[in-house]
């Protein structure tokens, strides 16, 4: 089991980690998320300072928008720094069009999560944050730890979090080298992340050496750059894509969930 709050930040945990009822959690369901993806629009157009159809007139345009950056700007060798500092607030947008554009399929994945997740989470690469404030929201979650490297997500996610109500359940960094991350954690997500990494067989030895005896990982991966090419920052180079299944199939053992979705729950091995 991974540490409790007073261990990891020197205080007591919240309220609700003890499920005493004290304080009411947000609800933050898939149904709350089909209606208005959290209040993504209103809260995104906030942090932007954007009217809200100044922000409808460029989420269409987002993916393209982004996919513009590529030429002359994405170095495989160097991705991290690109998402960490080239793609900028473009990427929040990208995400929220996707989200807001995928619902049904984002909803099915929050249920799954609902299913799997407890103790101390971690979000991984989480975006806009509709997983993690959705995992934050749980009763059976205790803290929530959200983890990307661009640091408008980190800032955006922070925002959302404190106007959910959220702020003392979720906390965002920008590695997993950062000391005040548990050593382990109890459930892992890590969605449409794993196909921007270089090396994706690594990040899952990372993930299985996090994970506690009882631990879940939810994934899922799209190595492929497109049948147009409309996903150029995605790696798809087939000795990558072999390592990554032979460590995934070595490692972990897939957990049956009923959902028709790509994302799959897996835990260690052994």
């Amino acid at each position: 089991m991974a540490p409790s709050w007073r261990q990891v930040r020197g205080r007591p945990p919240c309220p609700e980690a003890y499920g005493a009822g004290m304080t009411t959690l947000p609800v933050l369901d898939p149904q709350r998320f089909l209606a208005d993806g959290f209040d993504l629009s209103a809260q995104l157009a906030r942090y932007l300072d954007l009217s809200i159809e100044d922000l409808a007139e460029r989420l269409p345009t987002s993916t393209d928008d982004l996919a513009a950056i590529h030429p002359g700007a994405f170095d495989p060798d160097q991705a991290g720094a690109f998402y960490e500092e080239t793609v900028g607030t473009g990427h929040l947008l990208e995400l929220a069009a996707w989200h807001l554009g995928s619902a049904d399929y984002i909803a099915d994945t929050l249920r799954l999560q609902a299913r799997f997740a407890r103790g101390h989470v971690l979000d991984f690469g989480g975006g806009i944050g509709s997983h993690a404030l959705a995992a934050a929201a749980l009763p059976q979650v205790e803290a929530v730890w959200f983890v990307d490297l661009n640091p408008h997500n980190r800032a955006f996610v922070t925002e959302r979090a404190q106007q959910l109500g959220l702020s003392d359940r979720l906390r965002c960094f920008r590695d997993l080298d950062d000391p005040q991350l548990p050593a382990q954690f109890d459930t892992i997500v890590c969605l449409d992340v794993l196909e921007h990494l270089a090396d994706p067989a690594a990040q899952l030895g990372l993930f299985e050496r996090r994970m506690g005896s009882e631990a879940i990982a939810l994934l899922n991966w799209y190595f492929f750059k497109g049948f147009n090419g409309e996903y150029p920052f995605h790696f798809d180079a087939p000795e990558l894509v072999e390592s990554f299944f032979r460590t995934l199939q070595g490692r972990f053992l897939e957990v049956f969930h009923p959902f028709l979705i790509t994302t799959r729950a897996y835990r260690r091995l052994g």
